[in-house]
């Protein structure tokens, strides 16, 4: 097919998307935030027989157009502040639609060298932001999930390696039993990669956590002196109800006093390493030998892109790498993707990372963080200045947890009213045993009036609320 024939394929559905996409940002600040429709009202409208012939392709795209505007949540909204997700910066989302339009499978170096060398620079980026080993192994993952088991799976190798069992080839039939270690307060997605891995949730020794859901350093000492063997323990930067960071430092020499692997869940925390003010809340990190991180979360760039780093390259690379006799892999400097990560064929999702790397710098990823967490401390300032409304956690990074007039039921209710209103989007929780509303701030185009608009929609839903109770009372 001659050029002046391919392109005319591609261009009027591209410019049709674009349009469509412009016209999406441009209403994303003023939009409502949640969505507006669920499955019956979006089965309704998309779903019809496979067609035998096909429909016309722009006719599509408008479908989809269309029906967002009802069936997609307004994720990148600067006042949406549901579950850790981040906004796409201009600069990210740019790079994401390069990433579409080249359409390169990053698995190996051969296929696309361009992929394989700005994740080889990202991944350095990233160890000097974070201040991590440089030597660490690093792969671009779908999120904190396979993040988690990337890193989980190098632990497994290298602590069963050190007890001279080969996992990769033999299994874990008849290994050395691998004990692991975590807070009580631990994220899902640990346990999640556990099963994964074949080591199984009641592998887990649950260490308790204080009030501000920080693993207890004291009691780690105490269950570590009853194990032996193989021993991974997990830690947390940033929880993710309070933001509250497990005290690392103690924890690394704990680990490493006893002779176990120090995995930390760094899905949004981690990001702290790059402020100048929040980096002591991740004292000690760097004493870990691995380490799980969200790029989707604080640094904005487009789902889906988590990042596993391990110290011991060595390790990493033992426990993910695959060949082949048909595969053309590199026995030189270039870089394999898949020697880093589960999958083999995927989009080069290291690509928007690089692009918003270079296009920050030090400075702007440190001063996105600090945005975000002084937005927070706004949030908890003008929240708890309103009676009966009560911060339940200290607000150390950029998470907030608000409880309304004591009582579970009436914080159900105000979150599902916040919901509907549409001025913001916040998710409950349950935090000690006590409903709360969870305010998790990560947005790059969150300022400081949308904060204020949304604490005002939060407080006008609270007295909304506490007026249909009064007249419910009253007849």
């Amino acid at each position: 097919m001659s050029t002046s024939l391919f392109a005319p394929l591609f261009d009027p559905l591209l410019d049709r998307a674009h349009a469509h996409a412009s016209g999406f940002l441009r209403d994303l600040p003023q939009r409502f935030v949640g969505a507006r429709a669920g499955r019956d009202e979006m089965l309704a409208a998309l779903d019809a027989p496979l067609p035998p012939r096909g429909e016309d392709p722009a006719a599509v795209i408008d479908l989809l157009a269309r029906h967002a505007e009802r069936g997609a949540s307004a994720c990148a909204s600067p006042r949406y502040f549901g579950f850790v997700i981040g906004g796409a910066l201009p600069v990210a989302l740019a790079a994401d639609w390069l990433v579409s339009t080249w359409d390169q499978n990053a698995g190996i170096h051969v296929i696309s060298p361009i992929a394989a060398a700005m994740e080889e620079i990202a991944a350095r980026w990233l160890l000097e932001l974070f201040d991590l080993p440089r030597e660490s192994g690093v792969g671009f993952v779908t999120g904190c999930q396979m993040a988690h088991f990337t890193c989980l799976a190098a632990a497994r190798h290298g602590v069963l390696r050190r007890a001279g069992w080969d996992v990769e080839a033999d299994g874990l039939f008849g290994a050395p039993r691998i004990h692991v270690v975590a807070s009580e307060e631990a994220h899902v997605t640990a346990d999640v990669a556990l099963r994964y891995l074949g080591l199984g949730t009641r592998s887990l020794v649950h260490v308790p956590a204080d009030e501000q859901g920080r693993m207890r350093a004291d009691r780690l000492r105490e269950v570590l002196a009853t194990l032996q063997g193989p021993t991974i323990v997990c830690a947390q930067a940033g929880n993710v109800n309070t933001g509250a960071f497990d005290p690392l430092r103690e924890i690394g020499e704990a680990a490493r006093a006893h002779g176990a692997w120090l995995h930390v869940d760094g899905a949004f925390g981690l990001w702290a390493r790059a402020s100048a003010d929040r980096r002591v809340l991740a004292d000690g990190i760097e004493l870990a030998d691995s380490w799980a991180t969200d790029a989707h979360k604080w640094l904005n760039v487009p789902y889906d892109s988590g990042v596993a780093i391990v110290r011991h390259a060595q390790d990493h690379r033992d426990a993910m790498t695959s060949a082949a006799a048909y595969l053309i892999q590199t026995r030189g400097a270039e870089r394999d993707a898949v020697d880093w990560v589960p999958e083999f064929s995927r989009r080069a999702r290291g690509i928007p990372v690089y692009a918003t790397l270079r296009a920050l710098g030090r400075d702007g990823v440190a001063d996105l963080v600090d945005r975000c967490c002084a937005r927070a401390r706004q949030f908890a300032q003008l929240l708890a200045a309103q009676p009966g409304v009560r911060i339940l956690n200290d607000v150390v990074l950029n998470q907030v947890l608000v409880r309304f007039g004591d009582d579970d039921a009436l914080t159900r209710e105000v979150i599902e009213g916040v919901q509907r209103d549409g001025t913001c989007w916040a998710s409950g929780t349950t935090w000690h045993s006590l409903a709360a509303m969870r305010i998790s701030v990560s947005n790059w185009a969150t300022s400081e009036a949308d904060v204020v608009a949304s604490a005002a929609a939060m407080v006008r839903v609270l007295g909304r609320v506490l007026g249909s109770q009064g007249d419910a009372e009253s007849t």
